[in-house]
């Protein structure tokens, strides 16, 4: 059984806004799902209306398997933690935690005994007397965890949790927030802009766009073999080189680019290609090799230091452009370089 069936569900907003166009869904049990995309795509729309903040206009809810569109928010037995953590300021911390218990009716002793449980599952053991304003920021987002686990919901819902962490922080919470997500085994739906995070955390990165959903899979898959442009540039540093295919069979295609040079693709199509056809082919820049062997050349036209990378814009003969990345274990390349470019036919696709 899935934990969460989407069908057919749109949300608008008025007559000129589909927030969420006609999406189907599942998440299975114990999975972690990504809803990744840029602000306005549809991931938060589609969480709220798993949750029952939202009410679709067509298609169908189910959690569990029972169709949940009529039922209010507190009877989905949702775990919901939100981007700002909505801790109660004037509650203890163990009053915030056992807060969804104590409207289940439980026992006060079980609530006892349910409050640690959770505080150690998020490793903040001993600090139910504490108020909120006096934990950090990791701290606080680790409670509200908890507040969301206690009750033992059938779906953790994580609306943008980590975006108000600075970065060492949000690193350290990612691993931290996935190792308890593996501990506890529930089905998990993240709502992230972040692709370091969808890819690192996610079992199945589902990528948004205008209310649709683009592409889904394993994050590797999606980050390999982008069905699109919109999710090869989403993913990631994506290179486009316009290109006319020459030739060709099922292992490899063959393609020239403007300035005459020849490239293979061995990646594979989004589509069938035939000679003559002007086609887009993807290469991710950290696949692009500078100062190798290879059928392309180009010139370094600017520079970036990224700590253990260095980023190179290289135009190539045929005038367009290129990005690479490259470890600084490799030789720096300098400004205006004339370098030669080799690029591994298993790392492009035509889209």
């Amino acid at each position: 059984m899935n934990a969460v069936e989407l069908s057919q569900i749109t949300r608008r907003f008025g007559n000129a806004v589909v927030a969420v166009d006609n999406i189907d869904l599942d998440v299975p049990e114990g999975a972690f799902v990504t809803l990744l995309g840029p602000s306005g795509c549809g991931k938060t729309t589609t969480l709220r209306m798993i949750a029952g903040l939202e009410n679709p206009d067509a298609g169908e809810v189910r959690i569990k398997g029972k169709r949940v569109n009529e039922l209010a928010i507190h009877k989905r037995n949702l775990g919901i933690v939100f981007q700002n953590y909505a801790l109660f300021p004037h509650k203890s911390i163990f009053d915030n935690v056992a807060f969804g218990l104590k409207y289940r009716n439980v026992a006060k002793e079980e609530i006892r005994k349910r409050v640690s449980q959770a505080l150690d599952i998020v490793r903040l053991p001993g600090v139910e007397t504490r108020f909120p304003n006096q934990l950090s920021g990791g701290q606080q987002q680790r409670i509200a965890l908890a507040r969301a686990l206690v009750i033992e919901p059938d779906v953790l819902l994580l609306d943008e949790p980590l975006s108000a962490l600075d970065a060492n922080l949000r690193e350290e919470m990612r691993v931290e927030l996935k190792n308890i997500q593996r501990r506890v085994g529930i089905a998990t739906v993240f709502v992230t802009h972040d692709q370091g995070e969808a890819l690192a955390m996610s079992d199945i990165v589902v990528v948004m766009n205008k209310g649709k959903i683009e592409q889904m899979g394993a994050p590797a898959e999606v980050y390999e073999q982008p069905q699109s442009e919109f999710v090869a540039n989403f993913l990631g540093n994506a290179n486009f080189l316009t290109a006319t295919v020459t030739g060709g069979d099922a292992r490899m295609i063959q393609v020239r680019l403007a300035d005459g040079s020849a490239l293979g693709v061995a990646g594979g199509a989004t589509r069938e290609v035939r000679p003559g056809d002007t086609v887009k082919v993807v290469v991710r820049a950290e696949k692009v090799v500078l100062g190798s062997q290879g059928g392309l050349s180009g010139k370094i036209v600017d520079v970036d230091y990224l700590g253990a990378l260095a980023r190179y814009e290289v135009d190539l003969a045929g005038g367009q452009r290129l990005r690479a990345l490259s470890s600084l274990h490799e030789k720096v390349r300098s400004l205006g370089e004339t370098v030669a470019v080799g690029i591994d036919p298993e790392h492009c696709r035509i889209l």
